[in-house]
Parts: C-alpha cells; structure tokens; sequence
C-alpha cells in the first residue's frame, strides 16, 4: 500500500478519468475553400477534425450521472467522487462566410448569460497583445489568425442555478446551431472553452468529505490547429489516455483528445490531490498558468469562474505554499 500511494496522484486520476477522446475524421485541404490556410497544420495534406455535436455527445452521460473519480485518501482508503462537468466559458471563431450564418449574436448580449462591457461585444476581429509565438513582432495576434466572432458565452451564475454541460449546449444550440454543426476545422485558433467539474456525492461517505471536497476549472482548445498539443508527461500517462471512462482500454488509432492545456481550482486539499513525488504542484503551476494567459492574450475579462477560483487558490499557487 505504501508504494502505491508514493506513485498515485489524484489530481492526475482526475485529469485522466475527465479526458474527452472524440471520433476522427479528416478531409483534404483543398476542400477547405473558404477558411484560412494559416488555422491548418503545416505540412499535412489532410486536415483532422471533430464534429462539434460528437464533442458534446462525450459529456452526456457525465452531465446525466456524472464522472467517478477514485480517490485514494492519506489512510489508503479509496472513496469514489462524482463530478458533474458545467460549461463555464467558450468562445467560437470562424471564417466569415460561417460566422455570417449566426443568429441574433447581437441580442444574445443582453441575455442573462451575456453580460460582458461594450468592448467585449462580437467585432468582426480584433487584435491582443502577447510574447505568443502566433502573434506578430508588435506584440499583436494578427487579425486574419483571429477570424470572426460566431459566439461567445461567459456563465455567471451561481453553481446551484446552472444546467450540466450537455443540458446547456442543447438549449444554446438552439439560437446558435454551429455548436452542433460546426467541425474543428472550421475553427480559428482562437476557439476556446473551459469546463467546470463540480461534486455531487461520495461513496461511501465518510467524516472527512469536506476534505475531499474540491471543484476544478479545465481549459480545452477545440480547434484543430491545436489537435496534436497534449498535455502528457510521460510514457505512463500516454498510456492512461487509450483508457474509456471507466478503465477498460481502447483504440485511440481513430480519436483526438482533448486534454486541458490550462487548470484551475477551489477547496483543493494538496495533501489529498497532489503528490509532490509526481511534481503535481508544478504541473498545476504550469496549467494554471497557462490559462491565466491565454485568458489575457485574448483580453477576456469578464470569465467569472477563472475569477472565482484566482481569489481562491491564488496564494497558494503563487508562493508554493
């Protein structure tokens, strides 16, 4: 039991058991008249994607039942959590001819689930600033890397008052039908979502759920410029992604995984999910991060969980404490 708990990390068991792999397609680049050459991987003559709606479709059961994650406790023992996946954030950027196809973009500010400032509203590009290797010698994303703003959504409600992730979708897709119908190569780099993972229950419940009691903010690109960047260390985590959801292997031949490229946390116990022999604690650091910038590199200020979860952790994380 020791040596097993000297090698385990519950922060990585998380990340494993939430990965999303989704079906592969792929389609020559000639057949992509109307995007930007600059969104597809070099030197391929084929473009991989996804289907958004299959993206979807791997968080339905999730949103229903919710996720298990094993966690081993100090004393050895192993409770399984649940967690529920909400969307938190995303932003899809297209070319124009598909962005041109979106429904009432304008009204959808004054929605409840919009209320960004005057300087956030859709714009047909608009430019950051970054030391990204994408951006130009003046410090700006170049505008045709950005594309067209199809849609955006920043939740701001409180936990309690949210639906799970494929809930919202299916009520979103609604006004905006391209996060049903829209392939990963339709997107612009710029494309982006995070997902909150929230607790539901714990079996068996013990005296010490509050210590286990942690919520998660995972940050995913969903474009396929970004198809083959994973977050894996090593070869034991690489073989941990040809795993289904619960444990048994697969074939990944045929799928891409979207593993977070940025992390974030709240009432995370380090005793409990990090693992300092797995250098968790910098992982997290990297992860954490790495969102923090991209965030500011598209000048997104209003992501209210990111926020939440900054004031929460952000000592910790600063000063390695």
């Amino acid at each position: 039991m020791a040596s097993k708990l000297t090698s385990h990390s519950n922060l990585q068991c998380f990340l494993d058991r939430t990965l999303v792999s989704v079906g592969s397609h792929s389609l020559p680049k000639t057949s992509l008249k109307d995007l930007n050459s600059l969104w597809q991987p070099i030197g391929k003559e084929e473009v991989e994607y996804f289907n958004l709606r299959d993206l979807w479709d791997q968080y339905n059961e999730w949103s229903i039942f919710g996720t298990g994650i094993p966690i081993i406790c100090p004393n050895g023992e192993t409770v399984l959590q649940y967690y529920v996946p909400y969307l938190s954030a995303i932003q899809i950027y297209t070319s124009e001819s598909l962005a041109s196809t979106r429904n009432m973009v304008e009204e959808s500010e004054s929605d409840s689930w919009s209320d960004d400032s005057e300087s956030e509203k859709p714009s047909r590009s608009w430019d950051v600033t970054s030391e990204d290797s994408y951006f130009d010698q003046e410090g700006s994303w170049p505008t045709d890397r950005l594309g067209y703003l199809y849609f955006k959504y920043m939740e701001s409600s409180p936990p309690c008052r949210r639906f799970p992730l494929m809930n919202k979708v299916n009520a979103l897709s609604r006004r905006f039908p391209g996060l049903m119908s829209f392939k990963s190569a339709d997107l612009s780099p710029a494309s982006w979502m995070s997902v909150a993972w929230y607790p539901i229950c714990y079996i068996p419940a013990r005296c010490y759920e509050k210590d286990l009691y942690a919520s998660f903010l995972t940050f995913h690109t969903i474009s396929s410029a970004f198809q083959d960047d994973t977050f894996i260390d090593s070869e034991e985590d690489k073989s941990k992604i040809s795993t289904t959801k619960d444990g048994s292997s697969k074939d990944t031949k045929n799928t891409i995984s979207l593993p977070p490229f940025g992390l974030a946390t709240y009432r995370m116990r380090e005793n409990i999910w990090l693992n300092s022999e797995n250098s968790d604690h910098e992982k997290l650091m990297t992860l954490y991060s790495a969102a923090d910038s991209w965030l500011k590199q598209l000048r997104v200020h209003h992501h209210h969980d990111f926020k939440f979860f900054t004031a929460h952790m952000g000592k910790k994380l600063s000063f390695g404490a």
